[in-house]
């Protein structure tokens, strides 16, 4: 049973994340879980059936929806592949380019915005996947920063999955036939990664195929993995000052499907995923082939899985995929 969560221990997981947080508090989360081996993977591919993933880039469409559940305004910025020519900035409102694509819910860190990572989230969109990101009411920048709120926040993507996938059907909406309801991830940095580990745990969202936790922890989530296997993606920085590395490892370790996990041993606590370089290529290409094997069950992209994370110095890598 997961230990009782007190506000002082949440917040000293996952305080000031996002684009604000690697300067402020860096309470460390070392001892709160311990490691240990999991039990075998319960498969050894994905759920979804076996494909291949577009291997084109895409142009880039972006639009916002406004949202709201239940009085908690949740405005959501969606990334899509578009018609036209690739590159370049993403267009507002473009046409969307035919084909049915997954989706993919993204959630943001403590004092963030989605456009905080709009350089990783335009190339998920770029490689042929529509994604979601919800704005958060009270952990986003300009908000209250209430860091128990995380614990609103899975149902909060399931909410906005809800309206996502019901654009599908929607007669006269751009996006009509090209959401793929049945091929769905998520993925969340920090505060963000609390949610993401909390929709595959105390709040299995049993519609989710496979998730990306960006330096997250499960305080407060629990680590009680729950549904059919959903195949699993940890990145975390070795020197991470507001969520250590060893919580991240903890709540990877408890993991009972294929996993893996890209360990940064320069990186903080997410610098890297907020700006264009070297690091934010590994991370990006990595998860970009993680994603077409998990979503689209593209067998050769789980092959190249290894060689993206491992190019260079800037990773080691953990496989159990």
């Amino acid at each position: 049973m997961p230990r009782r969560v007190t506000p002082a221990l949440l917040a000293s997981a996952v305080l000031m994340a996002g684009l604000v947080g690697c300067s402020a508090d860096s309470r460390k989360t070392e001892g709160q879980q311990q490691a240990v081996e999991p039990p075998p993977a319960a498969t050894p591919t994905p759920q979804v059936p076996a494909g291949k993933a577009p291997q084109r880039a895409f142009a880039v469409g972006v639009r916002q929806l406004k949202l709201n559940r239940d009085g908690r305004a949740l405005p959501t910025t969606l990334w899509y592949p578009a018609a036209g020519q690739s590159g370049g900035a993403a267009k507002r409102s473009a046409t969307a380019a035919e084909g049915r694509f997954p989706v993919v819910m993204f959630s943001h860190g403590l004092g963030g915005r989605p456009d905080d990572y709009a350089t990783l989230l335009t190339r998920w969109a770029a490689a042929g996947f529509v994604v979601a990101a919800p704005t958060f009411p009270h952990t986003s920048r300009g908000a209250d920063n209430n860091v128990l709120d995380v614990l609103n926040q899975p149902a909060d993507v399931s909410y906005a999955l809800d309206q996502v996938l019901a654009m599908d059907g929607k007669a006269g909406d751009a996006l009509r036939g090209r959401l793929d309801g049945e091929r769905v991830a998520a993925a969340g940095h920090s505060a963000g990664g609390v949610t993401t580990i909390g929709l595959f745990t105390a709040s299995r969202d049993e519609r989710l195929d496979a998730g990306v936790v960006f330096a997250g922890t499960a305080l407060g989530v629990g680590t009680a993995f729950a549904g059919a296997a959903a195949p699993q993606l940890f990145v975390h920085g070795e020197l991470d000052e507001v969520v250590e590395y060893a919580a991240g490892r903890a709540a990877y370790d408890k993991v009972p499907w294929p996993k893996a996990m890209l360990s940064l041993p320069k990186g903080d606590h997410g610098r890297a995923l907020l700006s264009d370089g070297a690091t934010l290529r590994v991370v990006s290409d990595t998860s970009v082939e993680f994603l077409r094997w998990s979503l689209y069950g593209d067998a050769d992209a789980k092959k190249r899985i290894p060689t993206d994370a491992t190019r260079g110095d800037i990773a080691t890598f953990d496989d159990h995929l």
